[in-house]
């Protein structure tokens, strides 16, 4: 038999909007419990990039000294490569934040960090190794989960649960929300490679006539994403890894000297891109946020910022009626109405650099003038600064408004 436990809200999923959902609603006075599948938060390749706007928050809730002890990498500029030729595509240091510049931190930090602080606070409780099976509903409303820990089954009752277990959401899945799926042309093979003394010091990308590469400069090593058309990473795997070996030298001619230290397709690592959003992101009793509600492209690498701002304006919006015990549907549903804006814009704008840019470099098989957006960039240094915001603070970014309870 399932042992029970109660509070106010019952969050499924330890990832940056789940624990920055359950940190500040436990801050708020809302007695939190997060639930995580796995024994701690070290997983490779997510995502790595805490947004200038990510750190304006961190500062107003008073952690910032603290969260900048923790290692990183500063980069006040995003740049791209078209051949030899460099160009500026986004300048962080004329932003109205306290913080101008992306940190690039393994998100396992950013996490065991917001849970370090989120333990302090005696509302709060996460249950690591805890695995959301299903929800539990009755008469048509959701008043909790069914979960399996370390202990066994368990049934965690809520006045509210918040799904934020990423885009295979098992609990939007498991309430029937309808997704819409807008689509991707490529995916990304993730890999890591050493990073020599007299290597490039920024984060940049390179593109060529049929390849695209990220490159993010993570102090002893790179961190790389190269872009294949949606669907190739099968058939790439069943060819020699030499092969994929010669693609990187030939795009990033100074990563040839390792090359080598790929040792076979186990070191590489393939994100599938998917781009969707829920219709609903409620139901009674439920609210879904993050990559739950809304999957992102990887274009300016947004995911992240986006599901922390979901997580500040559902704390804002019901962390006082959630205390109360006054909170109603209407009241959950305030916040896709304030969050569904700024998905839909990032999203449309991916879906246009996908569809526009990244679509024709992968078909490219013969060397490209630069794109239009590419040279208006470059004549005009001031333009740098709407990528900049678009990437560095979002469409509509959040504040910390919930008091402390």
């Amino acid at each position: 038999m399932a042992a029970t436990i109660s509070a106010k809200c019952c969050v499924v999923g330890g990832g940056p909007a789940g624990l920055m959902a359950g940190f500040l609603l436990a801050r708020a006075g809302v007695e939190t419990i997060v639930l995580e599948k796995h024994a701690d938060f070290l997983r490779d390749f997510r995502g790595d990039t805490i947004h200038p706007s990510t750190l304006q928050l961190v500062f107003e809730l008073g952690l910032l000294q603290e969260f900048l002890k923790l290692p990183h990498r500063k980069a006040f500029q995003l740049s791209a490569f078209l051949g030899d030729r460099k160009f500026v595509i986004a300048d962080f240091r004329g932003l109205p934040t306290l913080c101008k510049f992306v940190a690039f931190m393994p998100q396992w930090d950013f996490l065991d960090f917001i849970a370090g602080e989120a333990k302090k606070l005696q509302n709060f409780r996460l249950l690591m190794q805890t695995a959301a099976e299903g929800l539990v509903e009755e008469d048509g409303r959701i008043v909790g989960v069914r979960a399996t820990g370390p202990a066994g089954p368990l049934e965690i009752r809520a006045d509210l649960t918040i799904a934020a277990d990423g885009r295979t959401s098992r609990m939007r899945e498991s309430a029937g929300l309808e997704v819409e799926d807008f689509g991707a042309p490529m995916d990304v093979l993730w890999f890591k490679l050493r990073r020599e003394a007299d290597d490039p010091e920024e984060t940049f990308g390179r593109i060529a006539p049929g390849r695209m590469v990220a490159m993010i400069e993570r102090g002893a090593y790179w961190q790389i994403g190269y872009v294949i058309p949606k669907g190739r990473a099968q058939a790439l795997r069943g060819r020699r890894i030499d092969e994929f070996r010669h693609a990187i030298a030939d795009c990033v001619p100074f990563l040839a000297d390792r090359v080598e230290d790929l040792r076979d397709w186990e070191d590489v690592n393939l994100l599938t891109v998917q781009v969707d959003r829920l219709k609903n992101w409620s139901r009674p009793g439920l609210l879904c946020i993050g990559d739950a509600a809304h999957a992102m492209s990887p274009v300016g690498g947004v995911g992240v910022n986006l599901a922390i701002q979901d997580a500040v304006a559902t704390a804002n919006l019901l962390a006082e009626k959630l205390r109360d015990g006054t909170l109603t549907d209407a009241d959950v549903g305030a916040v896709q109405k304030r969050r569904e804006f700024p998905a839909r814009m990032t999203q449309r704008l991916q879906l246009f650099i996908q569809n526009r840019v990244i679509s024709n470099v992968l078909a490219a098989d013969k060397p490209f003038d630069p794109p239009l957006a590419l040279r208006l960039l470059d004549v005009f240094p001031v333009l740098r600064q709407i990528p900049a915001r678009l990437v560095g603070l979002g469409v509509r970014p959040e504040h910390v408004n919930s008091s402390r309870g």
